[in-house]
């Protein structure tokens, strides 16, 4: 039922646009795998082996640290539609913070999302679909608008407060690198 490819074609990256939600894995040596969810407005195909996604300030920082040891990382989307299908994409990927050179220009690829505190770059070297045919079926009401209004609210300053105390290391105790963004 799952076919390989090696790059997205037009089908793959259409579907990508269409789903509200994607989910990201990473792992390092000795640590946990991480596995989150993601959603707004954060993720561009800009080409068939390569996207961008901006990540926003979470409860905690996983994947830049795991990425500063080990660059793989998984994407996935699925279908909650009326397709059933289900997309991975795998590759190596690097962290772009605010204070590097590139944001500027990655950056502009997105809205001005409050809490922008990274933008992946990924290169895809593989590219699986399967069937998706036990995933179940739902409706998109809304998104949530609390992770904006949090940010908002935390302000430029209260962000480089929240990112110094909290997102510096990951669970597993590995650095993240979000100094350079402060």
């Amino acid at each position: 039922m799952s076919k390989q490819f090696k790059n997205f074609d037009e089908d793959h990256q259409s579907f990508i646009k269409d789903q509200p939600i994607f989910f990201v894995a990473s792992t390092a040596p000795e640590a946990r795998i991480n596995l989150s969810p993601k959603g707004m407005d954060s993720l561009r195909v800009m080409g068939p082996n390569r996207l961008i996604w901006l990540n926003l300030t979470g409860s905690g920082n996983e994947t830049a640290a795991h990425l500063a040891v080990d660059a793989r990382m998984t994407l996935m989307w699925c279908s909650f539609g009326l397709r059933p299908l289900i997309l991975r994409a795998y590759g190596t990927a690097r962290t772009i913070h605010r204070a590097d050179a590139d944001w500027a220009a990655l950056a502009a690829h997105f809205p001005d999302l409050p809490g922008a505190r990274q933008i992946y770059e990924m290169t895809v070297d593989l590219v699986q679909t399967s069937c998706g045919y036990a995933v179940p079926r739902m409706e998109l009401t809304e998104e949530r608008p609390t992770l904006r209004i949090w940010a908002e609210g935390k302000g430029d300053a209260g962000l480089a407060e929240y990112w110094d105390t909290r997102n510096r290391q990951s669970i597993d105790g590995l650095p993240t690198g979000i100094e350079a963004n402060l």
